[in-house]
């Protein structure tokens, strides 16, 4: 049966269908030795598949997951213009052709999925697939003074108030927010210790620095991160650097 290119190559593997749909663009993937520049082309496997000299095949193992404890200070990337240290740095050699499920920040530590299936990392990340990522955030508050909206500042007095124990400082952004144009969908918090401020976050989207952005919003700074699952797989007691297969 017949497929667009992008999905085969995906299927293999090599990449997400978005990644593959770029290749293609790009002009470096050649079927039968002929370059391939429209994502408008159908394989059935048969032909012979070359990107960047390497030759693709379909993916014989099945699908492969793997659950691996990101270390701080660690890039989620393939390499860094920075020279900052990346995953790929601290994983085994047998694990270097597997490819990230979303990202974790250079600071943030915790659970990151790992797969050797292009399509199904892509799927994961699907901004409506409403998959619950699960997070432990320690805080530290600003200055009130910092805080140039008098409700949000008059929340986190309360919320800080050794009298109060409640937290509704953090009801804004349990309905949903708009931050400097940017909506966020509603998050699920819960207070787990004030003292520190330790909170668990529950998201169902992934932009970039999500929980970052809307604590700093909120009146706080955060200290640390962690993710502890995402969707239904979960870190567990798993090391620090450390990956398992699942």
């Amino acid at each position: 049966m017949k497929m667009r290119l992008a999905k085969f190559i995906a299927d293999s593997g090599f990449a997400s269908r978005r990644e593959a749909e770029k290749l293609i663009t790009d002009g470096v993937v050649f079927v039968d030795n002929k370059k391939i520049t429209t994502p408008v082309f159908f394989v059935d496997g048969t032909e012979q598949i070359i990107i960047n000299g390497k030759i693709i095949s379909k993916n014989k193992d099945g699908l492969q997951i793997y659950l691996f404890h990101k270390p701080i200070n660690t890039i989620t990337s393939r390499s860094d213009p920075n020279g900052r240290k990346t995953i790929y740095d601290i994983l085994p050699k047998r694990y270097k052709n597997l490819k990230y499920v979303g990202r974790l920040d250079y600071k943030t530590t915790g659970l990151l999925l790992l797969t050797n299936d292009g399509e199904f990392a892509r799927k994961m990340t699907l901004p409506d697939s409403d998959i619950k990522r699960v997070y432990i955030a320690t805080l530290h508050p600003k200055k009130i003074t910092e805080i140039k909206s008098p409700s949000r500042s008059k929340a986190l007095r309360e919320f800080l108030s050794p009298l109060n124990s409640e937290d509704k400082v953090f009801d804004i952004l349990r309905s949903g927010a708009i931050i400097n144009g940017v909506k966020y969908e509603p998050m699920d918090i819960q207070v787990l210790s004030r003292y520190p401020i330790k909170i668990q976050i529950t998201l169902t989207e992934g932009k970039k620095n999500e929980i970052r952005i809307t604590m700093n919003w909120l009146g706080f700074m955060v200290k640390k991160l962690h993710r502890i699952s995402y969707g239904k797989y979960h870190l567990g007691d798993l090391s620090v650097g450390k990956i398992k297969k699942i």
